[in-house]
């Protein structure tokens, strides 16, 4: 027997075909993946989120606001339910007013 004949021990086996075909599907999920987690808009997406949440935390803190300091003006005053209807429209009044301020000011 020939020496040439024999493989070596060092050499590697020859490269089969599905494992190559595997490296392939493999390469290919993995530029699918990135390219669905990849932010599309995120700066605009990120903006309008912001300004959404702003909108809420207004509207939200000015009827709890209003409705806070109404009862107790009620509580010391005594005017149950006048003073907590009277904040409690003034806070809704605030909250808008500053809802269409900030809405304004993003337009510019």
């Amino acid at each position: 027997m020939d020496m040439n004949d024999e493989q070596s021990a060092g050499d590697p086996v020859g490269e089969d075909a599905r494992i190559d075909a595997l490296d392939e599907r493999l390469e290919a999920l993995k530029q699918r993946e990135e390219q669905r987690h990849a932010p599309s808009g995120s700066v605009q997406t990120d903006a309008s989120y912001r300004a959404g949440n702003r909108v809420l935390s207004d509207l939200l803190g000015g009827i709890a606001g209003g409705l806070f300091i109404g009862w107790v003006i009620d509580h010391f005053a005594g005017t149950s339910p006048w003073g907590l209807l009277v904040m409690l429209f003034l806070g809704i009044f605030v909250a808008f007013r500053n809802i269409i301020r900030n809405s304004n000011r993003g337009n510019d």
